[in-house]
């Protein structure tokens, strides 16, 4: 019952943290908006500053928006009885970690073995980065990319 009562405790929170990530990203959103109608600077040294506000605000509202997906995430995993399972090895993931990482979707030893040996990236071949291989207009053939010549002259 105790981590029952955690889930929804963990549900109220991502709730209230997914409020509070929509009205700070349409208030940062409006105000880029709003830097950008007003951008009639004079000096390069204020258009400078300006610019560098702007990449600011825009880092951390993509930041934010990733936040938020994975907290839409978290929430559809609670409505379908899968929040707090390790998606890797279906365990139950501990509570303390989703006291720290409220959309964890992995337990650690599997966060951690994706980490640091590729994980999935590793079982799926992905890792060789030698070779690629192209979907339909190879017709499934491989390309060693050490065998193609580039031409660096031009």
């Amino acid at each position: 019952m105790a981590r029952q009562d955690a889930l929804l405790r963990l549900h109220k929170n991502l709730i209230t943290r997914r409020t509070e990530l929509r009205k700070r990203l349409g208030f940062e959103l409006e105000e880029l908006a709003h830097v950008k109608h007003s951008s009639a600077c004079g000096d390069p040294a204020d258009a400078a500053f300006d610019a560098s506000g702007e990449e600011i605000s825009s880092a951390i509202a993509e930041l934010e928006s990733k936040e938020l997906a994975q907290i839409e995430r978290a929430l559809r995993r609670l409505k379908a009885g899968t929040y707090g399972k390790c998606e890797v090895c279906s365990i139950k993931i501990p509570v303390t970690r989703l006291n720290a990482l409220p959309f964890s979707t992995m337990c650690v030893t599997c966060q951690r073995e994706m980490e640091l040996d590729g994980g999935w990236a590793a079982d799926h071949g992905a890792g060789d980065w030698g070779r690629i291989a192209d979907g339909d207009p190879m017709g499934g053939r491989e390309v060693n990319i050490a065998d193609l010549e580039i031409d660096l002259s031009k």
